[in-house]
């Protein structure tokens, strides 16, 4: 044997080595669960995992009904955030990072991480981070969102807009 057919049989086993290794971690990735949702982190992470998993009775239960034009049922909310995909994010390329709250009296502040994956090419890797921010507001004992750029209709803020 060739000591370049040699070669390229090592290059092969080895990406082919990685290949698999990278199939293993994948597979063996933990499902993300839900948090205790007595701190606006908590909230933020709970919310977007329920949309994520399409449990909108969860997800609605976040939502402050405080909002301008707040969803009058659960129903209304899921035609919300199925006619808003855009905003909502339902695209199944895309991982949140939920960062730390800014607590002020009744009011906080979340910062979430997104990374969006698409196919990139050979100089490009195929990946946009953006930030934005969940604000929140202590009702009763019970941290509820009231805005956000993303994950949440604008119509709900808008008092000259009509979200049906």
């Amino acid at each position: 044997m060739k000591s370049s057919d040699k070669l390229l049989i090592g290059i092969v086993s080895g990406i082919i080595i990685l290949v698999v290794v990278a199939l293993v971690i994948t597979m063996n990735r933990p499902e993300p669960t839900y948090m205790a949702d007595d701190m606006p982190e908590g909230v933020v992470h709970n919310y977007l995992l329920a949309l994520q998993k399409e449990e909108y009775l969860r997800a609605y239960g976040y939502l402050s009904p405080t909002v301008y034009n707040y969803p009058a049922s659960t129903y209304i909310f899921e035609l919300t955030v199925r006619g808003n995909s855009y905003r909502f994010r339902l695209e199944r390329d895309i991982d949140v990072s939920v960062g730390d709250a800014a607590i002020s009296g009744k009011f906080a502040t979340v910062k979430v991480t997104e990374s969006r994956f698409y196919g990139g090419d050979l100089f490009d890797s195929g990946q946009r981070i953006s930030t934005f921010n969940m604000e929140l507001q202590l009702e009763g004992d019970h941290w509820k969102i009231v805005d956000s750029y993303h994950y949440f209709a604008s119509c709900w803020t808008d008092e000259d807009r009509d979200c049906h």
